[in-house]
């Protein structure tokens, strides 16, 4: 029996996509959409992230780990031109890609010329170094105009980088209405750090923090009003790691956890990558943050995710609570810990001390944030905002009356953003936490989350 391949392209494959969103009950509509009323008619957006494996890691040979797709042009070409087809059966209203081989010119070219011919405008960015891939996105003028395009390099460790797109919605649909509220986008898209030890969380950590700062310094350089932020990427770690700790805190949702009604706590729920060492595991996320999302500030969200990695550090060392007390006080000579042992001991776990760790600044940020009695040592029950750091979701909170770039709809004042309506994951067996063994697109799976665009009574949350 001549079994089907999944990552084939077929009018049964996109009808069967099709199908799956119109046959979502009005009940969990409602439930996955929130409260908030809909923009003009019911003419949604749709946006995809992709990890794509560049051919330049893609090895063909478990026995020579030296023999890479790139070395066979009929192979890479072949792959790239059905991940094109399915990129453009789907026609999602935003692409994000990663790992594309920008080193390639042929490669390059045919990605521009296919999505060009299909109406979307593109934007590259290589990883520096000349590391070979890099970072593709491409936004469909049927949906939005580019108002400005910014590139983040973060000249790391791992020599990452990151795209930021400001966009506005062209669909008149969305204008039917005659709101006076404004429908734009901030649009990142990014790969981070693969988390080959311990030692590389801080640098993962640092990359996260680095593109939400730069958003923060984007919309206060150019006086923005609230706006939704929508984050795409490999970001190479699962719900249990600090980034996705991290994002929660700054009030970003998961979208396909949201479709889906997932909490926090199902991280075998699903997958979305098989690792170069076997592992399956769900890594690719569409983040939404929604303009009426209260936020900590940055740096807060920061001290408290590196204060989980290193609490992290001490319970992998098997150090128990008191145990960790005594491992930080190092050789202080009372029951606290003193700013010089506080430094050796971030040293020994390893997320200080060497060029990719943490800086003085960082250090002394922590320390500030510890020592809340401003007395320069640390007793134990300050110690507890190491061992206990609190890094969740902050609570929701009304934007203040006035803002610009809202309405008042019904004596309320009103601002723009998305509810997440559907989510999807190919091949379906990811969505059941399984690797199949057949599927031969890439190392990775495309997640593509469905947004319905709303106008958000201020304050109110999107469920």
């Amino acid at each position: 029996m001549r079994k089907e391949r999944n990552d084939e392209p077929g009018v049964d494959r996109l009808k069967q996509r099709r199908q799956r969103i119109r046959k979502i009950s009005d009940s969990k509509k409602r439930m996955r959409m929130g409260c908030g009323s809909m923009v003009g008619s019911e003419r949604c957006v749709s946006c995809t992230t992709f990890n794509i494996l560049a051919p330049i890691y893609k090895r063909l040979s478990e026995e020579d780990q030296s023999c890479r797709e790139s070395q066979h042009r009929a192979y890479w070409l072949s792959r790239n031109e059905r991940i094109i087809e399915r990129l453009l059966g789907d026609r999602s209203s935003i692409i994000c890609l990663q790992e594309v081989w920008l080193g390639n010119d042929e490669l390059v070219d045919m990605y521009e010329k296919r999505l060009g011919d299909a109406g979307y405008v593109s934007f590259k960015l290589a990883r520096t170094n000349n590391r070979g891939d890099g970072l593709l996105t491409a936004v469909h003028r049927d949906y939005f105009k580019i108002i400005n395009h910014r590139e983040l390099l973060f000249n790391d460790f791992g020599d990452r980088v990151a795209q930021l797109l400001h966009v506005e919605s062209v669909d008149p649909s969305w204008q039917e209405q005659k709101s006076s509220i404004q429908q734009q986008v901030l649009i990142a898209n990014t790969h981070l750090l693969f988390p080959h030890d311990s030692s590389l969380s801080i640098v993962r950590l640092q990359q996260v923090y680095k593109i939400l700062q730069y958003i923060e310094t984007y919309q206060k350089e150019h006086n923005l009003d609230p706006m939704p932020i929508i984050l795409c990427g490999d970001w190479n770690g699962s719900k249990r790691g600090q980034v996705y700790k991290f994002l929660r805190s700054q009030g970003f949702v998961s979208s396909y956890d949201t479709a889906h009604q997932y909490s926090d706590f199902d991280a075998h729920k699903w997958v979305s990558h098989r690792n170069h060492r076997g592992n399956i595991c769900g890594v690719d996320f569409i983040w939404l943050l929604n303009p009426n999302k209260c936020r900590k500030p940055l740096r807060t969200s920061w001290n408290e995710a590196v204060f989980g990695i290193i609490k992290y550090l001490l319970r992998t060392a098997s150090l128990t609570e008191k145990n960790a007390f005594a491992f930080l006080k190092v050789d202080s000579p009372g029951d606290y810990i003193t700013y010089s042992g506080f430094c050796q001991a971030l040293c020994q776990l390893g997320v200080a001390g060497h060029p990719h760790g943490l800086g003085p600044k960082d250090i002394n940020d922590l320390w500030v944030q510890v020592d809340i009695d401003g007395n320069g040592v640390v007793d134990y029950e300050e110690f507890q905002r190491i061992w206990n750091p609190k890094c969740s979701e902050p609570p929701e909170e009304k934007i203040a009356p006035g803002v610009d770039g809202t309405q008042m709809i019904g004596g309320r004042q009103q601002t723009f953003g998305f509810n997440v309506k559907d989510a999807v994951l190919f091949p379906p067996e990811v969505e059941r936490g399984m690797w199949p063994e057949n599927y031969s697109l890439s190392d990775h799976a495309p997640l593509t989350v469905v947004f319905s665009p709303v106008s958000i009574p201020c304050g109110q949350p999107i469920c």
